[in-house]
Order: structure tokens, then C-alpha cells, then sequence
């Protein structure tokens, strides 16, 4: 059966993991260390009422932090209630997946891709250059469970670098990035094969994916893979804030 929709946000949580995650009445405050929305966000876990909205802004300021809610399928009225505190939505995300097998069925080229644990440093290059810094590799290494980089070459120089962890036999691709120079040449498709040849080896069933909605060169690689949109959520944040996804 295709994994839900919270199973894939049990599964994010896991493969990129915030610094803490701290109970607060009816939210989960996410400490990020600088690792971006995804690590940062507080979601609703129980009832809340309007006052308890006031409070999780006062902790995750406490935290030095932006006042930030993740919102998920089913979450209208704190949507609605956070639009109404005058909260903006930003970076709206699609939740992709895929049975595995279907990016399993092409050998990978010989010298094109390869799984590597810990990540080079021109993997580090790669993501630098990609605006993703010591904060996020930090995420990916505090990941527990199976876990690997992923390295692309193309014309013996490096092409890409992507990340990718495994959590109830799903295995997750994060922060994907092509060398400027080496985009439109294939790499992204081939660096997804060659984590899920990984993946497979590791155990997994389903190849799953991020990716904001405004990324449409991304979105159109892994609908040409074959992979299915299976849900979404976004952020609300206060105007004039700067953190990325």
C-alpha cells in the first residue's frame, strides 16, 4: 500500500531531523540550529486554543527563533486562525513517492553515481554553492538509521550531490543539487536511481521526495520518473523573515 500522507511527515521528520523537539501544551517546538523551516517549524499535536497560539510565538522566540508553524493536510483552522494573526503562507511543498522498483529497473552507469557515507568534500562544494551550508549537513548527519550521499560525475567531473535516508522502509531523497555547470545533462534523474539502488539494498519499499511547488524544474523530474504527488503542506510565517526552506 503507498505510504499516507503522515506517514511521509513521520518520515521527514526522521530522515532530516531538527536539533530538539520539545512538547509545549498542544505543539511540538522544533529547535533547528539554523537548519531551515523544515527543522524549525512548531506543528499541533493535541486541541489548541487561540491563546495557546500567543504562546508557541513567545517560545520559539525564546529559542531565537521565528515565529513559524508548519501546516498539514487536514490543519484548516489553525490555517485560517494564523492567516488571521496575520501570518503568510510561503513555501507550499509537495510530498512525492514512488514504489521503488520503478527507479531500480536501469543499471546505473559505470563511474556515473555512487553512495557515499561520510560526504566528500565536494559534496560539501556542491551544496555550499547550492546555499546549503554546515547547518543543514548537520541535520543529515544527526539522522539516525540507514543514510547515505549521493555523488554524480558526469565527463570525469563532479556533477551533483543529494542526500538520502531511510525510515519505515521509506526511503527519502533531501537537498538534491546539480553543479551549475552540469545542469539539463540528466543528473538529477540519474543521482534518484542511484539512491534507490541504494535504498533497495538497505531494506526499502518507496522512494519518496520533497519539493517545493515553485520548483517546477524539480517537480517536472520526479513527475517524469514516474512518481505520484500523495499530499502536501506549507508554512505560515510573519511577514519580513528570511530563513529558507
Amino acid at each position: 500500500m503507498t505510504p499516507s500522507v503522515q506517514t511521509l511527515y513521520a518520515v521527514t521528520e526522521a530522515t532530516w531531523p531538527p536539533a530538539d523537539r520539545t512538547p509545549a501544551g498542544p505543539w511540538i517546538l522544533r529547535n533547528g540550529a539554523g537548519g531551515g523551516k523544515r527543522v524549525s517549524a512548531a506543528t499541533a499535536e493535541g486541541d489548541w486554543r487561540e491563546e495557546d497560539l500567543a504562546a508557541a510565538e513567545t517560545a520559539m522566540r525564546m529559542l531565537g527563533q521565528d515565529a513559524l508553524f508548519m501546516i498539514r493536510e487536514g490543519e484548516k483552522a489553525l490555517d485560517a486562525a494564523l492567516a488571521a494573526r496575520g501570518y503568510e503562507i510561503i513555501d507550499p511543498v509537495n510530498l512525492w513517492v514512488c514504489p521503488i522498483d520503478r527507479l531500480t529497473d536501469t543499471p546505473i552507469p559505470r563511474v556515473l553515481a555512487f553512495a557515499i557515507w561520510e560526504p566528500l568534500a565536494i559534496m560539501r562544494d556542491i551544496w555550499a554553492a547550492g546555499g546549503i551550508g554546515p547547518a543543514r549537513i548537520a541535520v543529515m548527519e544527526r539522522a539516525k538509521g540507514p543514510k547515505t550521499g549521493i555523488l554524480g560525475r558526469l565527463n570525469d567531473k563532479p556533477a551533483g550531490t543529494a542526500y538520502c535516508a531511510i525510515s519505515q522502509g521509506v526511503a527519502m531523497v533531501h537537498a538534491l543539487e546539480i553543479a551549475k555547470s552540469q545542469r539539463r545533462k540528466g543528473m538529477g534523474a540519474w543521482l534518484m536511481r542511484q539512491a534507490a539502488h541504494w535504498a533497495k539494498d538497505n531494506g526499502a519499499d518507496w522512494m519518496s521526495v520533497i519539493c517545493t511547488q515553485v520548483n517546477a524544474g524539480a517537480n517536472g523530474l520526479y513527475a517524469s520518473l514516474g512518481m505520484q504527488v500523495v499530499g502536501q503542506y506549507h508554512y505560515r510565517i510573519l511577514p519580513n523573515t528570511s530563513d529558507t526552506e
